[in-house]
């Protein structure tokens, strides 16, 4: 059972009113991976300063945070994710059609460095992880392996498929068996903290299948095939999804012979899952883990970083 909690705005320097402007309002938290990969490699320009912690403080008088369970979220459970029981898959072969570039969207610099770069540093700095496998073409593996010396964790590739599905599916094939969990992310998605990556893992080991969501801001309607509304939907029960999407390997191949011998289609990882009729836990994220699909997400992502920065400072 889903309970809101009465609540405002959270207005840091003029920065809620923003981010609504682009339809991004509520929990602003930059995210403590990228404060992580600053202060160990430096990854970023002077343009970002190194604070101690990249994060935008929320007003101490709201609270609009949503709990999905009495006791405040799986996540609270005794269960821990183990050092280096994890393997991260970072999809990376998307074309970004919609950004308009001549390149794929999660290789165009953010602050001077690539997009995809920004969640892979902050995967390659958490102990539960083993090792990252980069799903992409070839022609951009040397942007990761010139990251070799700064992680410290086993880097892998493996080639993109078709559709969605099939990356992942080709991913999967070269996690390490010994793993207990694969951690699925769209590289797309740079500003996802390690607070929300640890909470969603621990949710994942608990209930063999978990993804980052938020709740759903906006007012949705089902409409015909001749747009006409049919009706409005609760948004109380709606969550949009993100990622990482945190599955057991071993739930993930089972729910992947399904799919493939029924020739199915799904357009996220944990519909995998759900075609086993197995459940899957929507662990609360944040607001800021933005998907980066057009030059307005990039903009609204530098701002992000710049006013974490300049809070932190």
């Amino acid at each position: 059972m889903c309970l809101r909690r009465s609540g405002g705005e959270f207005v840091v320097g003029g920065f809620a009113d923003e981010v609504d402007a682009e339809g991004d309002d509520g929990d602003a938290e930059a995210g403590s991976g990228v404060a992580e990969l600053v202060r160990k490699h430096g990854v970023l320009p002077p343009l970002v300063s190194p604070p101690e912690e990249l994060s935008l403080r929320k007003a101490a008088s709201v609270n609009s945070r949503i709990s999905c369970s009495a006791n405040g979220g799986l996540s609270e459970s005794s269960e821990t994710v183990k050092e280096k029981s994890v393997s991260v898959v970072l999809l990376a072969g998307g074309k970004g059609k919609r950004m308009g570039a001549s390149m794929p969207k999660q290789y165009l610099p953010l602050l001077g460095q690539p997009i995809a770069l920004y969640s892979f540093y902050t995967f390659s700095l958490m102990p539960e992880v083993k090792e990252i496998i980069v799903v992409c073409d070839p022609s951009y593996e040397d942007i990761f392996e010139d990251t070799r010396g700064k992680i410290q964790v086993d880097l892998k590739f493996a080639l993109p498929g078709k559709e969605r599905q099939d990356s992942v599916y080709s991913g999967l094939q070269a996690v390490d068996l010994k793993s207990e969990l694969v951690c699925i992310h769209d590289s797309a998605r740079p500003l996802v903290s390690s607070e929300d990556v640890k909470k969603v893992m621990k949710d994942g080991l608990s209930v063999g299948a978990a993804v980052l969501g938020v709740p759903a801001k906006a007012t949705i309607k089902e409409a015909n095939s001749e747009s006409f509304v049919v009706k409005t939907l609760d948004r109380k029960t709606l969550w949009e999804m993100q990622t990482p999407q945190v599955i057991k390997p071993e739930l993930l191949k089972k729910g992947f012979e399904l799919v493939n011998r029924g020739g199915l289609e799904v357009t996220d990882d944990v519909s995998i899952v759900e075609h086993l009729k197995h459940p899957v836990y929507i662990t609360e994220g944040s607001y800021t883990n933005i998907k980066v699909t057009t030059p307005d997400d990039l903009l609204l992502a530098e701002r992000i970083l710049n006013t974490a920065s300049a809070v932190a400072a």
